[in-house]
């Protein structure tokens, strides 16, 4: 049959199994607006607030699922608002595509009005590109992107599509997706040399990264770390794919680690890397970084292996399938007298916090027992980030969704909206600071819209926290452009957009409050007032091994 270009877009996105779509329209993409409004029973357009919203509505709506998530731009400043959420997507490894029009191919590279090389800006932050300035080449490029996106180490593709190709006519196949395996051959002599490494520690230690999360390989992962009989951390991104409640896990590692991780990871022999990219953020000073370990690595990147620390050895692949044949091969292993002392070292570190005042541990300690541990928790980036990392046991994968590479202020809000449209039977709960919901509050219009019933906790103290807390420590407490000097009243902001919401300043407060907000099916805000100079403890200071930590009674 032949369809225009427009068409031809929505009938991929069907074929995808696109249920939703983010987006914000303008002068070159009303073709594709046009079609998706024959459409729209079968695909549930977003209006967003901000193209930045767009597309990190999209993105949380990938995190929450692990489907390809989708978001709509028009040309020039449209596509470039674009730029922050697909960055953040790439950082972290989440498959969206971003479908940006441009203007006509006879206008391109005419400083057209609202003309932009948008392909050209984001090839550094993207797994894949296209411009399509033939209409016949359209549906195979849009069927590539998706695939693309979904393959190996997921990630962002953006096609760039010229008005003119949208408006004209084209014969249009329709096509079966093609299914995906994770990679399935893992070489044999990795696979020996790994197995060999596991037998021959002594005091393992099992280290999980978001690819964990991305394989789907939580049961895989729980049964290889009780084979193998170690403690387990994780890193940011890695939270869920290990359960935060079972008695092997210590907590995150890293710059705001736990000191039992910390202290683990620079005592063991052998650090079993799962589906994780060593940021600097998770080893410190690479140097010094488990030192006394060989380092076995599983990852599907190859380019992650020996680019941040140097590894003993590597297995390429999915990890749930190296998992799976690890499993299938390795006998029990015993190192009872190693994980009881890592054990003692939990009781011995706690992470704790004064539980005489309102702050915000208190907070998210108080959300998890609301929601019973079983929520999706969204975060922006800073203190309040941190405290939900370390205070919220996350038991499932998928669950936990912040930007943890590119530590985008303003994520939160759409990334809240995108895993609430994509997981309405959970509660989805975003924490944030004040500084990053400036950035971000005007979804509020998007979440009232639609009555997204997301419950917006803002951790408020008038300053930028963890910028503020480097200060006091590393700067002599100068506090250069990081207090708000001002009277910003956010419930009465939300108010303006048809939201309510509540002050609070103590826990008791907050309790009633987040009752309220989880049970009324409707955005809700509450702004928790809490100290300015509460800080997130443990901490390393930068450039310092994360055997270094420290907290505030070692200061």
């Amino acid at each position: 049959m032949r369809l225009t270009g427009a068409e031809i877009v929505i009938e991929c996105l069907k074929e995808q199994g696109v249920d939703t779509v983010f987006g914000y329209p303008g002068g070159t993409i009303l073709n594709i607006y046009d079609a998706l409004y024959k459409h729209q029973n079968e695909i549930t357009h977003i209006l967003t607030a901000h193209e930045q919203g767009a597309a990190h509505a999209a993105d949380g709506y990938a995190r929450a699922t692990g489907k390809v998530g989708v978001c709509f731009a028009t040309s020039g400043p449209g596509a470039t608002n674009l730029v922050t959420g697909i960055a953040t997507a790439h950082m972290d490894s989440v498959p969206i595509v971003a479908i940006t029009c441009n203007v006509g191919v006879s206008l391109l590279g005419r400083d057209s009005f609202q003309e932009v090389d948008i392909a050209g800006i984001t090839i550094p932050i993207t797994k894949h590109n296209y411009i399509v300035k033939d209409i016949r080449f359209l549906a195979g490029t849009i069927r590539s992107a998706f695939a693309i996106a979904r393959k190996g180490r997921p990630g962002p593709v953006l096609v760039d599509i010229t008005k003119d190709v949208t408006a004209s006519e084209a014969e249009y196949k329709p096509s079966t997706p093609e299914k995906y395996y994770p990679k399935g051959v893992i070489k044999e002599d990795e696979l020996e040399k790994a197995l060999n490494l596991i037998e021959n520690a002594k005091k393992p230690f099992i280290f999980v990264g978001g690819g964990a999360v991305a394989s789907g390989a939580k049961q895989e992962l729980k049964e290889f770390a009780e084979k193998v009989d170690a403690p387990v951390c994780d890193s940011l991104m890695g939270k869920g794919a290990f359960s935060g409640a079972d008695k092997l896990y210590t907590g995150m590692l890293g710059m705001h680690g736990t000191k039992t991780s910390n202290y683990g990871v620079s005592e063991c022999d052998l650090l079993i890397a799962i589906g994780a990219r060593f940021s600097d953020r998770v080893t410190g000073n690479t140097a010094k970084f488990a030192e006394n370990a060989k380092i076995l690595h599983l990852d599907i990147d190859v380019a992650e292996m020996n680019k941040n620390v140097h590894i003993t050895a590597g297995v390429a692949g999915d990890v749930r399938v190296i998992l799976t044949a690890i499993n299938g091969r390795l006998k029990q292993q015993k190192h009872s007298e190693w994980v009881e002392k890592i054990l003692a070292n939990k009781d011995k570190y706690p992470l704790t916090y004064p539980e005489d005042r309102f702050c915000g541990p208190a907070v998210v300690s108080e959300i998890y027992r609301q929601t019973k541990g079983d929520a999706i928790m969204v975060t922006d980036v800073g203190q309040h980030q941190m405290w939900t990392a370390q205070y919220y046991a996350f038991q499932e994968p998928r669950t936990f969704i912040t930007s943890g590479g590119l530590g985008t202020m303003g994520y939160g809000l759409g990334a809240s909206l995108g895993a609430k449209k994509a997981k309405p039977e959970k509660s989805v709960v975003l924490v944030t600071g004040d500084g990053c919901f400036r950035m971000n509050l005007i979804e509020l219009a998007t979440a009232a819209r639609y009555n997204i019933p997301v419950v917006i906790v803002v951790m408020n103290n008038g300053v930028l926290g963890m910028v503020r807390q480097w200060q006091n420590i590393f700067y002599g407490q100068r506090y250069s452009a990081t207090v708000f000097d001002d009277s910003v009243d956010f419930i009465k902001i939300a108010e303006g957009f048809s939201v309510e919401g509540e002050h609070v300043s103590s826990l008791d407060e907050f309790s009633n409050a987040l009752k309220k907000g989880l049970a009324c099916k409707k955005p809700y805000v509450i702004d928790c007032v809490i100290d300015r100079d509460d800080k997130v403890w443990p901490m390393v200071a930068p450039g310092a091994s994360i055997k270094e930590a420290f907290d505030e009674a070692d200061l």
